[in-house]
């Protein structure tokens, strides 16, 4: 069994703190720079992207925590973290009020157009923020909840677990794309005006919006690097070492892997309300497996088993992904599974692996060269 990390020595704290600076700090100062006569000025257009990517690295780092240190993989993640979008995007529809299409419509604009009588009971609180984000984390952590106990109390377990959370994902996607869901259907939910009274389309809110997923992305690695420090995160390791021996040692694994899987749902629901505002629409795709099966694929390219191999790979993966789709966008598909393909067979621990090895025979070279001269 491999042993459970520690939480952060000096040297990673003097990493982690050095990166946040620059990312919460000086990305921000470079952007807020005068248009002209600034030639390092950042962009605007990259502060929303780089936001974007800081919650996709959040999305893998929940699904590292339960594949990378418990076994349990979820092709199926996608799914809270469209649950959790769209829990933030009811929020930005009810702040829409008589600015939409149908200017004296208190009802969403797709409700007027849909011939809505009323606004649905689950639509009610979502005109508050405190409300909205309780359930950005209440709703997909009870459906995680609900799930996993069913799941785990039936010892369903590796490729058919996969293969369930997969099924559920592509019915949540059947659901809603149904009109009469009141989510909006094919087109989900958009046109966003405000956040907390702020114009989500005024550079100075996207700049806040990216401080707040870089924030919370730190807050989430810390999280994740504190329960898997913990007597918990050594559970879990044992539990993707050899699940049978835990059970024989008298612990619940049950109860552990219910614990992972519902702080990762939640997790996930976080990386998703971050989103939405920042790309400006939450629509069914978002359920796709396919994307579930590209988180996985985030993960395994970074480091699986690793915090940090879960950021490198949803950064690295996203950068290539942004680059190619402009650039030669038919190529893509064959980039993505090629990667995969690399990790399973070249790199099976991921980037942070590769580098990890690189560095150790870098040190050792120079012991086998002593050795042959002496020879």
């Amino acid at each position: 069994m491999s042993a459970a990390p520690g939480f952060l020595d000096r040297r990673g704290w003097i990493w982690f703190l050095a990166i946040g600076v620059v990312l919460i700090v000086v990305v921000p100062l470079l952007n807020a720079l005068p248009a002209s006569g600034a030639a390092v000025r950042l962009p605007d257009y990259l502060i929303p992207l780089f936001g974007k990517y800081a919650c996709y690295a959040i999305l893998a780092l929940s699904l590292d925590l339960i594949w990378g240190y418990a076994g349990i993989l979820s092709l199926g993640h996608g799914a809270f973290f469209a649950l959790g979008g769209y829990a933030m995007g009811m929020y930005l529809m009810r702040q829409i009020g008589t600015r939409g299409v149908y200017a004296n419509a208190v009802l969403p604009d797709f409700m007027v157009f849909l011939n809505w009588k009323a606004l649905p009971w689950y639509w009610y609180g979502f005109d508050h923020f405190a409300f909205a984000a309780l359930m950005v984390v209440l709703v997909p952590g009870v459906f995680a909840f609900v799930f996993g106990w069913f799941a785990f109390r039936s010892r369903i377990t590796g490729v058919y677990f996969s293969i369930i959370t997969q099924a559920l994902t592509y019915a949540l996607l059947l659901a809603f794309f149904r009109n009469d869901m009141g989510f909006g259907g094919n087109n989900g939910l958009t046109d966003f005006k405000d956040i907390l009274g702020f114009d989500v389309h005024e550079q100075s809110t996207r700049r806040a919006l990216y401080i707040t997923s870089v924030i919370a992305m730190g807050g989430v690695f810390l999280v994740c690097r504190a329960i898997v420090a913990s007597k918990l995160g050594r559970v879990m390791l044992a539990l993707r070492d050899s699940e049978a021996r835990v059970r024989f040692l008298g612990y619940s694994a049950e109860r552990a892997k219910l614990f992972g899987f519902t702080v990762s749902a939640v997790l996930a629901g976080i990386a998703g309300a971050l989103y939405v505002p920042q790309v400006g629409i939450i629509n069914p795709s978002e359920f796709s497996p396919a994307n579930s099966i590209e988180i996985a694929i985030w993960v395994a390219v970074g480091g699986r088993g690793t915090l940090g191999g879960a950021l490198v790979g949803a950064v690295a993966v996203n950068l290539a992904k942004s680059w190619l789709t402009g650039e030669v966008p038919e190529a893509w598909l064959f980039v993505l599974g090629g990667l995969f393909i690399l990790v399973t067979l070249v790199f099976p621990h991921g980037l942070v692996g590769l580098a990890q090895q690189l560095k150790t025979m870098r040190r050792l070279l120079p012991a086998v060269g002593a050795r042959k001269l002496a020879e």
